[in-house]
């Protein structure tokens, strides 16, 4: 048994936490939804009823956001359509992913509430983190930064031709 716990700094996610304390009635990905541009918000795909979208503060390369479109607070306020629609966002956003980073796997997950590390608690979203045979290092814990070896545009551009390929649009 251990005496003590051990921390893992994540200093660069500080920025993030800034941001989502100092706007909290604003909903960033609403507001993707209707800015009009959707490479500038990184806004890869929409169907009817959800959406997917870049995180502009990603863990790895490729990390993405899959959302409703109808601003919904939690599982309860989604209908199944929406459900079901979130659910074929994610399989079709995978594939994408695999096409473009060839990962070794993911992270799927959905944080419900603020305590849960939802940085925005009113509007539901799942993460998908694509991951690699070792993509822990060091550079967080004794340089203070996460290597994302990829910019966020050029990202957008591989990961957005292949949802629209895949897509068939």
């Amino acid at each position: 048994m251990r005496d003590k716990l051990d921390r893992l700094w994540a200093p660069w996610r500080l920025e993030y936490i800034r941001s989502a304390v100092v706007n909290p009635k604003g909903c960033f990905l609403c507001e993707a939804l209707s800015a009009g541009d959707d490479r500038e918000r990184l806004l890869v795909h929409r169907s009817e009823l959800s959406f997917v979208i870049m995180n502009l503060y990603p863990y790895n390369n490729g990390h993405l956001l899959v959302a409703p479109i109808r601003h919904a607070r939690g599982l309860d306020d989604l209908a199944k359509d929406e459900l079901s629609a979130l659910s074929e966002h994610v399989r079709q956003a995978v594939k994408w992913l695999e096409e473009v980073y060839e990962p070794d796997g993911y992270n799927i997950g959905l944080n419900l509430g603020r305590v849960a590390g939802a940085g925005l608690p009113d509007h539901i979203h799942w993460h998908i983190v694509p991951r690699w045979d070792g993509d822990t290092n060091f550079m967080p814990v004794l340089g203070g930064a996460k290597v994302i070896s990829e910019g966020l545009q050029a990202s957008y551009d591989r990961i957005k031709k292949v949802a629209e390929e895949l897509s068939g649009q």
